[in-house]
């Protein structure tokens, strides 16, 4: 019996195990059925990795291609940027060979011409000249315009004619002029080579015998829409020219103590700075704001080129005694000569200043700055020769017929007279109430030489004595504004003044 109820407690027992065993078994079925998936999912993502792998390699092959012909271009930039330095470095030679030549033949033909002059001087100082018939003036007619005989009479009593140096430009066109008309009464010809080497390098100019002081204004008008900066009159005393910021220059006809309208020069971008005529009086050079000078022909009243290669305004624009160069200076620190027949620029002379004016000779250069320094260069070589310190930042600079001195204006309020002859500064200008307007306040000497006049900041126009040193007069209520420029006409009658707003004055003794 006992044993009988063991069996039946093993049975029972066995029975219970079966049920745990099968519940083991189903649940290894399950994490089999669960093992197979993650081998699956194993499976897919080391296909989907080798995948990846695949790809990488290849972008890696395809960035070590692109990195090689990197540097292959780098290389090759690197060589053609060597290649390009070397042709500027060689078209800079040549265009400063080309140049040096031409310096070399200018020098030639002007040590020609100075030789032919000098026998000729000889032959002309061997010969005997009738004085009397030589100055006759009886139908000599005075260059003032209506002017009474008496009053021709007392000026020239007060004011004595100045000697002059035999090696002057003024007494050299005379004794040219003297052999030209002499050749003229023979029926013949001066030597035809000094004809053709002057012509390319020097044109005489009219002379002024006596500039008259001017103090009344004739004629009162607004020429421009804007300011106007620069004012030139023709070398024959006939026609002037305006330019302002309204991008235009004007030329007026003075005729019967007036300014009459004659037509406008147009072709700048920006604002006139300067303005200057050839000596023929048929060509015109102009600066402007757009960092470039423009090239007029008034015959036509077209721009006949257009010189670009500034990288800021250009202040002055000057024709070299060549009328084929043309000498600019420019905000940019940078003083250019040009050549008008291939319209290139054939020198640039890199300064320490801004450069507000130009001024040319047959050998020198002369350049005021900001730096309150004036510059002598030698043209032919573009060599600074000589620095002269002012007081205050040039605004201006002017040169007399006789290249004999050197008028500067600076913003320390007073103009400076160079002796040239000995580059030095002889003489201080000042006066009372006079203030330089602005960095680009235009100061001239009188045709004859005898005066200096300036605009001031209260809009009045001040006359200087160069002799006496001293203040001749102040021309007062015809400006409201700053006077930015002068211009003194050849024959000395009119002065013409222009002012930053808009209006220009006519002035005659």
């Amino acid at each position: 019996m006992k044993l009988a109820c063991q069996v039946l407690d093993l049975k029972d027992q066995v029975k219970l195990r079966d049920g745990e065993l099968n519940e083991q078994y189903a649940r290894i079925s399950k994490l089999v059925t669960a093992l197979e998936d993650v081998k699956a999912k194993t499976q897919k993502f080391h296909n989907l990795k080798m995948d990846i792998l695949e790809k990488n390699s290849n972008l890696k092959e395809k960035y070590d291609a692109l990195l090689e012909h990197k540097r292959k271009m780098d290389k090759k930039f690197q060589e053609e940027e060597m290649n390009g330095s070397e042709l500027l470095q060689n078209l800079m030679r040549q265009k400063e060979a080309a140049a040096e030549n031409v310096n070399k033949k200018n020098a030639t033909r002007i040590k020609v011409r100075n030789v032919i002059l000098q026998q000729e001087l000889v032959v002309v100082a061997e010969t005997k000249v009738d004085i009397k018939v030589a100055l006759d003036l009886s139908g000599f007619k005075p260059p003032f315009g209506d002017i009474q005989k008496q009053d021709w009479t007392e000026k020239k009593k007060a004011r004595p004619f100045r000697s002059a140096s035999l090696t002057s430009p003024r007494i050299l066109d005379s004794i040219k002029e003297l052999f030209e008309f002499k050749s003229k009464r023979r029926g013949s010809s001066v030597s035809s080579s000094v004809s053709s080497l002057s012509e390319d390098v020097f044109v005489p100019m009219r002379m002024c015998i006596v500039a008259r002081i001017p103090a009344r204004p004739l004629h009162v008008l607004e020429a421009h829409e804007l300011g106007i900066n620069a004012v030139k009159f023709r070398p024959d005393s006939k026609l002037l020219a305006t330019g302002g910021t309204d991008r235009i220059i004007k030329l007026w006809n003075v005729t019967e103590g007036r300014l009459q309208g004659k037509g406008t020069l147009e072709g700048s971008n920006e604002g006139i700075t300067s303005i200057e005529f050839d000596n023929s009086g048929t060509k015109l050079l102009a600066a402007s704001y757009d960092h470039s000078a423009i090239y007029w022909s008034l015959d036509d009243n077209t721009p006949k080129c257009t010189l670009t290669g500034h990288s800021r305004k250009v202040t002055s624009a000057k024709f070299k005694s060549s009328h084929h160069h043309v000498v600019t200076g420019s905000v940019d620190r940078t003083v250019k000569i040009w050549d008008l027949q291939r319209t290139a620029c054939i020198h640039t002379t890199d300064v320490n200043s801004s450069c507000s004016e130009v001024v040319c000779a047959e050998y020198f250069i002369i350049s005021g700055h900001y730096d309150q320094k004036i510059r002598f260069w030698d043209s032919r070589a573009a060599s600074c020769m000589k620095e002269i310190s002012v007081l205050g930042r040039v605004t201006s600079l002017d040169l007399s017929l006789d290249h004999m001195h050197l008028l500067s204006c600076s913003r320390d309020d007073s103009l400076q007279i160079i002796d040239l002859r000995m580059n030095n500064i002889r003489k201080v200008l000042q006066a009372d109430g006079f203030k330089c307007g602005s960095d680009s306040t235009k100061a001239i000497f009188s045709p004859d030489g005898d005066y200096a006049v300036a605009g001031s900041s209260d809009g009045a126009l001040y006359i200087w004595n160069v002799t006496k040193e001293q203040l001749e007069t102040c021309l007062l209520q015809q400006h409201s504004s700053s006077v930015n420029a002068v211009a003194w006409s050849v024959s000395g009658e009119h002065v013409v003044s222009v002012d930053r707003s808009k209006r220009a004055v006519l002035w005659s003794a």
